[in-house]
C-alpha cells in the first residue's frame, strides 16, 4: 500500500501496538492492554536518535550549516540523544591537523573561540550572509553528493581541525552525544586496518577535552562496490579491537564507547560477515549497530531494540527532517511531540475489530520529563491509514479518567501532500529562530469517544491512569 506523500514523511515513526473501541459501534474496534504487569520492553532515553551524514563535509564549507541558530535550535528540540556522523563518506574522510580551514569554517572558528572554545555554548552563530550564501549554493553540492553516491565515485576529502570542532560544539550545544565515524578503508598491504589516521582524530578530540563515542566504518559489507576493497569479518574484527586498544591508550577515551559494524540490510551475505565480526571482535563493542529497512519505532521498541537514529536531520537527499531552508518538515514535528510525550517503557497492548495493519495503535509510559504529566500516566498513540475516519473508546476503567489529545494532520485539509502540519487546528512553526512552538493539547472529556480521521496520527495522555507497570 502506497501511503500519501505525508505520511511518508511520517510513517518511519510508528510506534508499539493495538487499539480501542466498542466494536458494536460503526467502524469501531476494542483495545485492551495491561498495566498492572511489568513493562513489555524498556527502550534507552535516547531512543530516537539522529544522524548528521558525513557528506555534508564532502565540502567542508558546508560544515558550518551547524553554526546556524534555527538547525540548533531544531535539533536541541529533539534532545537528548545521540548524533551520530557517518554514512558512505565516512570512509573517504582524510583528518589533517595541519590544514587550514575554509574560509566559511575560520569565520565560525573565530566566533567559537570568542566563546571559549567548542564546548561552550554561546549566542553567537554563523553569520547570516555567510549561511545565505551557502544556502544559495547547497542545490549545487547536494546534486553533487547524490550523483556521486549514485554512480558510486566517491572521492577522498580532508577535513580539518575545524571540521572536528563544529561538528562537537553542534551536538554539545545541542545536549546531543556526539558518535564519530572513522575512516575504516585506510588499509595496509596485508589488509589490516591503518590506523595512523584516526590516531590523528584522537590526539586532537583528546587535546580538546572531546566527550564522544566512536564507530569504524560504515557498511562494511559494501566496501567492494564502493571501493574495490573486500574485507571479511574476520578482520573487521580484529580492526575493532585494535581501535579498541587504541582508545584505552588515551585518557579521554577509556570508558568511551564503541559501536559497530553497521552493516546494511542483513540479508545473506551481511549476515556471514556480521556473525564472523561478531566471533572475532564482538566483546570490545558496547552496541551492535546495523541499518534499518523496517518503518516502525513501535515495532523496533517491542522487539528490544534500544536506539533508532533518525537518518538525517539534515543534508542531501529526501529523508531530511529539515530541509535546506532549515524548516521544518512533517516528520521532524512528528518526532519532536514523540520525544516530548513518549516514554521509554513499552506496554502491551491488543486489538480486535479493525485490521491492525491499517489500523496502528501503540502504548508506553508518559514521558515523566513532561511538566504536565505524572508517574502512571500513559501515552497511546495512533495511526489511520484506513481513508475514512474511525472512533476509537477507552475500555471501560478508563471511562472517567481525563484525557489530552495531540491530533496531527496535514496542514491544509484534505491536502495529503501539505509539507506543513497542524497540531489540534494549529499550524505548527517556529516562533523565532531560537523558540520552538508550545505544543498544546486538546482536552477531552472523559469517556468521549476518540476520533482518528483518515490518515492521521494521534497522541493521547491518560491522566492518572495509574499504571503500576509506569510507577
Amino acid at each position: 500500500m502506497r501511503l500519501p506523500l505525508w505520511l511518508e514523511l511520517l510513517g518511519w515513526a510508528l510506534l508499539c501496538g493495538g487499539s480501542l473501541a466498542d466494536p458494536r459501534q460503526a467502524g469501531g474496534a476494542m483495545l485492551s492492554f495491561q498495566l498492572q504487569s511489568p513493562p513489555v520492553r524498556e527502550v534507552s532515553p535516547f531512543f530516537l536518535s539522529l544522524t548528521i551524514d558525513a557528506s555534508l563535509a564532502a565540502d567542508p564549507r558546508y560544515i558550518t550549516f551547524l553554526g546556524s541558530t534555527k538547525l540548533r535550535t531544531l535539533a536541541r528540540g529533539l534532545s537528548p540523544g545521540f548524533l551520530r556522523f557517518g554514512g558512505t563518506k565516512t570512509d573517504f574522510l582524510i583528518f589533517s591537523p595541519e590544514k587550514e580551514p575554509t574560509l566559511e569554517e575560520e569565520i565560525f572558528q573565530d566566533l567559537l573561540a570568542k566563546q571559549g572554545g567548542a564546548a561552550v555554548c554561546g549566542f553567537r552563530s554563523t553569520p547570516l550572509d555567510v549561511i545565505e550564501h551557502l544556502q544559495s549554493q547547497w542545490p549545487f553540492q547536494e546534486t553533487l553528493i547524490l550523483t556521486e553516491e549514485h554512480e558510486k565515485k566517491n572521492k577522498n576529502t580532508t577535513i580539518t581541525r575545524s571540521t572536528v570542532d563544529i561538528l562537537y560544539n553542534f551536538a554539545h550545544c545541542a545536549n546531543l552525544h556526539l558518535i564519530f565515524g572513522l575512516n575504516a578503508l585506510l588499509r595496509k598491504d596485508n589488509s589490516k586496518w591503518d590506523s595512523s589516521n584516526a590516531q590523528l582524530i584522537l590526539n586532537y578530540t583528546d587535546s580538546q577535552n572531546y566527550d564522544m563515542s566512536w564507530e569504524l566504518g560504515n557498511e562494511p559489507n559494501s566496501f567492494r562496490k564502493k571501493s574495490g576493497i573486500y574485507i571479511d569479518g574476520f578482520q573487521l574484527g580484529q580492526d575493532f579491537i585494535q581501535l579498541r586498544q587504541l582508545l584505552n591508550s588515551y585518557r579521554s577515551y577509556r570508558n568511551a564507547k564503541l559501536y559497530g559494524p553497521d552493516v546494511g540490510q542483513p540479508r545473506k551475505h551481511t549476515q556471514k560477515l556480521l556473525r564472523s565480526f561478531l566471533k572475532s571482535g564482538g566483546k570490545v563493542i558496547d552496541a551492535v549497530t546495523w541499518h534499518q529497512w523496517l518503518d516502525k519505532l513501535g515495532l523496533s521498541a517491542q522487539l528490544g531494540i534500544d536506539v533508532v537514529m533518525r537518518q538525517v536531520l539534515f543534508g542531501a537527499g529526501t529523508y531530511h527532517l529539515v530541509n535546506a531552508s532549515f524548516e521544518p518538515l512533517p516528520d521532524y514535528w512528528l518526532s519532536l511531540v514523540y520525544k516530548k510525550l513518549v516514554g521509554t517503557k513499552v506496554l502491551h497492548v491488543s486489538l480486535t475489530g479493525e485490521d491492525p495493519r491499517k489500523l496502528r495503535v501503540y502504548l508506553h509510559c508518559t514521558n515523566v520529563h513532561h511538566p504536565k504529566y505524572r508517574e502512571g500516566d500513559v501515552t497511546l498513540f495512533a495511526l489511520n491509514l484506513y481513508n475514512s475516519t474511525k472512533h476509537l473508546q477507552l475500555p471501560f476503567y478508563f471511562s472517567k479518567k481525563q484525557i489530552d489529545e495531540y491530533l496531527l494532520l496535514p496542514s491544509r485539509e484534505g491536502s495529503i501532500l501539505s509539507k506543513s502540519v497542524q497540531l489540534n487546528g494549529h499550524v505548527l512553526k517556529m516562533l523565532d529562530d531560537r523558540i520552538l512552538p508550545t505544543l498544546r493539547e486538546k482536552p477531552l472529556s472523559p469517556g468521549s469517544h476518540l476520533e482518528l480521521p483518515a490518515f492521521s496520527y494521534g497522541f493521547y495522555i491518560i491522566k492518572n491512569a495509574k499504571a503500576m507497570a509506569c510507577i
